[in-house]
C-alpha cells in the first residue's frame, strides 16, 4: 500500500515536471506579440543583409459612416530573438493596405531596402527603410521615407509583388485588372495594363526564374499565366477547373524552376508543374482547414512552406517528391489567420542550425505574434 502511493506520488511529479517543460517551451517559443491600431493583414521580415531583424506589419479598416473611408497603417518592429524582444520603432499612416512586399535586388541610386504598399485608395506607393540614431532602449529606430507613389486605378489594389531585379511590380486590382509598374530613378509609370480576370484579383506573382512571366489568381477561380513582353500580354495557360472556389495566393519556388503553388478559399493547398498545368502534381494536393490566404517558402530549406489558412491559424508544411503534409501548427490567434513570413537569416546553437523566427498576424483581434517554430524544421 504504501509502495502504491510512493508510486503514484513519483507520478505525479512527473506529470508536474512535464507540465512545466511544457511551459517553458511555449514561453521560450514566443518571442513577442503586439496589438497593432487596426485590423493586421500583412507582415514582412526585410530580406536585405542587416535589416533581417526589421519588420514590416500593415493594417486595413473600413471606418463606416456618411462617408466611409478604408484607413491604414505600416508598422516597423525591431526583432530580437535572443531577448524575446519585439519593439515598435515606427508608424506611418496610410490608406488601408491590403498588400505590402521589400524588394530583394539592388536598386541603382536608391542604397535601401524598398518597401511597396498596394493601397485600397488605388495607390502604389514606395517607402525608403532609412536608419536612424539609437534611442533611449538602445534599439535603432528604423523608419519609412516615403520615395514616390502613382495613382494606377479608380478599382483598390489588393496585392502586389516585385520582378528579381527590383525595377518593376506587378499589382492585382479589384476590377479584375493586372496592371505593371516600372520604377525608375525614384518614379513610378505605367508600363501596361489589362483584364486578366472577371473578379478581384488576389494573387499575382512575378516567375522568380522567369521574370517575363507573371501569375495571377483570382475569385473567378482562374489561375493564369502571362507573358507579359507582349502588349497587351499573352496568355501563356489558364487553368478554371481545378480551383472551386477563389484564389488567394501564389508563391513559385525559389528553388525548382517547374514548381508553383496555389492556396485557395477552398482550403486546399496546390502543387504546380508548370511544364503540366492541366493538373496539380498531386490532385487532392493538402487541405489546411481554411481558406490558404498566404503562401511563403522558406528563404532557403527546399519544399518548406508557411501558410496563414484564415480560420485555422497558420501551418508549416513539407513537401517532398510532390506529396505535401503538415509537420506544424501555430494556433494562437483567435481571429482570421492573414499575414505570415520567415525571418531570413541563419542562426546556430551548438553547433547545429537554429530556427528564425516566424511573424504572423490576425485580422479582427489586430493581433502580430513573433515566435519560433517548435519542431526541428531543418531535419
Amino acid at each position: 500500500m504504501c509502495l502504491l502511493k510512493c508510486l503514484n506520488g513519483i507520478d505525479l511529479l512527473i506529470q508536474f515536471f512535464l507540465i512545466v517543460i511544457f511551459s517553458l517551451n511555449s514561453i521560450y517559443m514566443d518571442v513577442g506579440h503586439s496589438y497593432l491600431e487596426g485590423n493586421a493583414d500583412a507582415v514582412e521580415f526585410c530580406p536585405h543583409d542587416s535589416f533581417h531583424n526589421v519588420l514590416a506589419a500593415s493594417t486595413y479598416t473600413l471606418q463606416e459612416g456618411d462617408q466611409p473611408s478604408r484607413a491604414g497603417c505600416i508598422y516597423l518592429f525591431d526583432v530580437d530573438t535572443d531577448a524575446c524582444r519585439l519593439n515598435l520603432t515606427h508608424r506611418l499612416e496610410t490608406a488601408g493596405i491590403f498588400d505590402i512586399k521589400w524588394n530583394s535586388g539592388f536598386v541603382q541610386n536608391m542604397g535601401h531596402p524598398l518597401l511597396a504598399q498596394a493601397d485600397a485608395d488605388g495607390y502604389v506607393r514606395i517607402h525608403s527603410l532609412q536608419s536612424s540614431d539609437l534611442d533611449e532602449s538602445d534599439v535603432c529606430g528604423n523608419c519609412l521615407k516615403v520615395v514616390c507613389g502613382k495613382h494606377i486605378s479608380s478599382s483598390m489594389c489588393l496585392c502586389i509583388d516585385w520582378n528579381p531585379s527590383s525595377t518593376s511590380m506587378t499589382v492585382g486590382l479589384s476590377d479584375g485588372s493586372v496592371s505593371i509598374i516600372s520604377m525608375q530613378e525614384s518614379q513610378l509609370s505605367i508600363l501596361q495594363d489589362w483584364k486578366a480576370h472577371e473578379f478581384e484579383v488576389w494573387a499575382t506573382s512575378f516567375d522568380v526564374h522567369q521574370p517575363q512571366l507573371i501569375y495571377t489568381g483570382s475569385d473567378d477561380c482562374k489561375f493564369s499565366c502571362w507573358d507579359w513582353r507582349d502588349d497587351p500580354s499573352n496568355s501563356v495557360f489558364q487553368n478554371a477547373k481545378v480551383h472551386k472556389m477563389g484564389i488567394c495566393s501564389i508563391a513559385k519556388s525559389p528553388n525548382d524552376p517547374n514548381i508553383v503553388l496555389t492556396g485557395c478559399y477552398d482550403e486546399h493547398l496546390r502543387i504546380w508543374d508548370v511544364r503540366s498545368i492541366s493538373y496539380p502534381i498531386s490532385e487532392t494536393s493538402i487541405s489546411l482547414g481554411g481558406g490558404v490566404w498566404r503562401v511563403k517558402h522558406h528563404p532557403f530549406i527546399p519544399g518548406l512552406i508557411l501558410t496563414a489558412c484564415m480560420h485555422n491559424g497558420f501551418a508549416i508544411v513539407k513537401i517532398k517528391d510532390g506529396q505535401a503534409e503538415v509537420i506544424e501548427t501555430y494556433k494562437k490567434h483567435d481571429s482570421l489567420a492573414y499575414g505570415a513570413d520567415w525571418q531570413r537569416g541563419v542562426s546556430y546553437a551548438a553547433g547545429r542550425r537554429k530556427s528564425k523566427a516566424i511573424a504572423t498576424c490576425s485580422f479582427y483581434d489586430r493581433l502580430l505574434r513573433v515566435w519560433i517554430p517548435e519542431g526541428d524544421i531543418f531535419h
